[in-house]
C-alpha cells in the first residue's frame, strides 16, 4: 500500500487546505501536458505518477476515506487491512447477527448520529481538472484569448447519465425502494445497533440497469476531447490560477461537475522584470552622459517614452516612472516602472585616451566629489 502522504509530499498533519495546495503543485509537475514533448518512457512514468498523485487526493481529500486510512492504513477499512493487529474479521457475524463482515466502528458512530454517520453525504461532485497553459509577458500584461484543448469526464447525452439504454431501460431498485442506501441493523456487544449504508443491488444509484447503453457501457459517462475559448484578465502573474467553474470532470447523478482550473506559466521578458504590479529594468548610460546628465528614450510595455538622467546621477540610481507598469487585477490602476542606471565604465583605451582622461581628472579636481570625501574624511576620524 503507497504511502499517500508521501506521495503528495506533506505529513500526516496537514489541513486540508495544505493537503490541496500540494495536490496542485505536485499536479501540475507531472500533468501530462507538460510531457508532451518527452520521450515514451518519461510520458509514462509522468502518467503513472500523475495517477498516483489523484489517487493519493482523492483519498485525503474525502475526510471519510482518510479517516480509514489513518486508522487501518487502507481507505476501504479493516476488511481490507486485516483488521486490528493484523487479525481480520473474515466472517465475523457478530453477537448473533447476520452474516458477513461489518465494521463495528462506523455502526457505533452511526447509532450516535441518527443511523446514516458521515456516510449520509450528498452525491459527490465532479473531480477538478487543473491545467496549465503558458503565456508570454505581454499576455500576461494585457490579457488575450487562448483556445485551449483538454479531456474531461462528461454525463452520457445517449443515456441521460443512467447508463441505461435509451435513458430509459431501468428500473427501480426494489431493494432501497430508489433512494440507493438501505437501513441496516446488527446485533453487537453493545446491543442493536442501527446504520444506513449504500445499497448492494444497485451500488446506491436507486436504479437497476436492465439494458446498459451502448456508448458509455452502462457507466453514464464518457470522456471528451473540449475545445474553449477563455478570456484571461490584464495582470496575471506567474503560477497564478484562473476558476471556470463546472467546467471539469462530470460529478455523481445529481452533483455538479468539478471545476477547470487554468494555472499560468508566464515567459520571462529580455528587459523587463515584474514585482507585483510594478516593472524594473536596467539603463546602461554612459561616464559623459552620468557627469553632465541626458534626455534619453526608453521603450514601456506600451510606447517609448523620454527620462531624463540628471547632471552627477551615480551609478545605481533609481528612476521612478509612474503608471507604466502593470494593471492590476482588481481596479484599473496600473503599477510604475522603476529604471535603475547603470554607468557602464569604457574598456581598452588608447593611450591618448588615457592621456585625455588625466587631463579631464585635473581639470575635474576643484569639482565636488561627495563620496571620495566622505570616505577621506572616515579615515581620517578612525
Amino acid at each position: 500500500m503507497a504511502d499517500y502522504y508521501e506521495t503528495l509530499g506533506i505529513s500526516k498533519n496537514a489541513s486540508a487546505d495544505e493537503i490541496k495546495s500540494a495536490y496542485r503543485k505536485m499536479a501540475k509537475k507531472y500533468h501530462p501536458d507538460v510531457f508532451a514533448t518527452a520521450g515514451p518512457a518519461q510520458k509514462a512514468e509522468a502518467e503513472k505518477k500523475f495517477k498516483e498523485i489523484q489517487h493519493a487526493y482523492d483519498v485525503l481529500s474525502d475526510p471519510q476515506k482518510k479517516a480509514a486510512y489513518d486508522q487501518y492504513g487502507s481507505e476501504d477499512g479493516p476488511m481490507a487491512s486485516g483488521g486490528f493487529g493484523g487479525q481480520g474479521f473474515g466472517g465475523f457475524q457478530g453477537f448473533g447477527g447476520a452474516g458477513g463482515g461489518f465494521d463495528i466502528f462506523s455502526d457505533i458512530f452511526s447509532a450516535f448520529t441518527g443511523g446514516t454517520g458521515a456516510r449520509n453525504a450528498e452525491p459527490r461532485a465532479g473531480e477538478d481538472i487543473e491545467m496549465p497553459i503558458t503565456l508570454t509577458f505581454k499576455e500576461a500584461c494585457f490579457g488575450a484569448e487562448k483556445e485551449i484543448s483538454y479531456s474531461r469526464i462528461e454525463r452520457c447525452d445517449s443515456c441521460k447519465g443512467t447508463g441505461a439504454k435509451g435513458g430509459t431501460a431501468y428500473k427501480t431498485c426494489t431493494q432501497c425502494g430508489g433512494r440507493g442506501r438501505v437501513v441496516v441493523k446488527q446485533r453487537t456487544m453493545l446491543g442493536m445497533i442501527q446504520s444506513e449504508r449504500v445499497c448492494d443491488a444497485c451500488g446506491g444509484t436507486g436504479k437497476i440497469i436492465m439494458e446498459q447503453c451502448t456508448d458509455c457501457g452502462g457507466k453514464g459517462k464518457v470522456r471528451r476531447q473540449r475545445t474553449s475559448k477563455i478570456r484571461i484578465p490584464a495582470g496575471v502573474d506567474n503560477g497564478q490560477m484562473l476558476t471556470l467553474q463546472n467546467e471539469g470532470h462530470a460529478g455523481a447523478p445529481g452533483a455538479p461537475n468539478g471545476n477547470l482550473i487554468v494555472i499560468f506559466n508566464v515567459q520571462p521578458h529580455p528587459l523587463f522584470k515584474r514585482e507585483g504590479i510594478n516593472l524594473s529594468m536596467e539603463l546602461p548610460i554612459t561616464v559623459y552622459q552620468a557627469i553632465v546628465g541626458a534626455n534619453i528614450e526608453i521603450p514601456t510595455m506600451t510606447s517609448p517614452i523620454q527620462i531624463t538622467i540628471p547632471e552627477g546621477t551615480q551609478d545605481g540610481t533609481v528612476i521612478r516612472v509612474r503608471g507604466k507598469g502593470v494593471k492590476s487585477l482588481r481596479s484599473d490602476t496600473y503599477g510604475d516602472l522603476f529604471v535603475k542606471l547603470v554607468v557602464d565604465i569604457p574598456k581598452n583605451l588608447s593611450s591618448k585616451q588615457k592621456k585625455q582622461l588625466k587631463d579631464l581628472e585635473e581639470a575635474l579636481a576643484g569639482g565636488r566629489y561627495d563620496k571620495v570625501e566622505a570616505y577621506n574624511k572616515t579615515i581620517r576620524n578612525m
